[in-house]
């Protein structure tokens, strides 16, 4: 009988120290992974910090990013081939990043496209509805020209912006075609 008792309590005494330690698993890989997580917030937020502060970042570029671990994967569109440049060696010099991928497209030089940029600038940040996104230090609403063609990139406080952008960009003669791709702040 007091085999058996002993036999209950070791039984006992190692599931509950198993169910123990792979509770200690659980928070150290959640531990592991926040830390892990942590470094990788910090990261974007320096690319992107990094990237706003370009000298020649105007309204008319588009940058994007990833970061994927220590690599970060450059994306967007640039009217000026330095900006592309910039942003490259900028990003290199980060703490942290190992590798740069760079996928920005230079738009091709165009009197026409510069037109139809100026008359997509006036369109949308003279809307006094849109004008208050022009005051920012860096404007939130990109106009993106290539070959004639508009694409709005960047964010807006409300769906009624977006609508009114896309609106404004549409009226804009001269262009063959305008795609909205605005986020509304807060939504995903």
């Amino acid at each position: 009988m007091t085999i058996n008792r002993i036999s209950k309590f070791v039984v006992t005494a190692t599931v509950t120290f198993g169910l123990l330690m792979s509770t200690a698993g659980f928070a150290g890989a959640a531990a592991a992974q926040q830390t892990a997580q942590a470094p990788n917030d910090t990261l974007q937020r320096e690319v992107q910090h990094n990237l706003r502060m370009l000298n020649y970042y105007t309204v008319f570029d588009n940058l994007e990013f990833a970061v994927e671990g220590n690599r970060v994967i450059l994306e967007g569109q640039v009217t000026n081939p330095e900006v592309k440049s910039e942003a490259v060696a900028v990003v290199k010099k980060i703490s942290g990043v190992s590798d740069v991928q760079d996928n920005i497209k230079v738009l091709p030089l165009s009197n026409d496209d510069d037109r139809i940029r100026r008359a997509a600038y006036r369109a949308i940040y003279g809307d006094p509805q849109l004008s208050r996104y022009g005051f920012q230090s860096v404007q939130s609403i990109h106009i993106i020209v290539d070959q004639g063609h508009i694409t709005l990139e960047g964010s807006v406080d409300s769906q009624a912006d977006k609508n009114v952008a896309g609106i404004r960009a549409n009226s804009v003669e001269g262009a063959f075609s305008s795609k909205n791709n605005l986020m509304v702040r807060g939504e995903k």
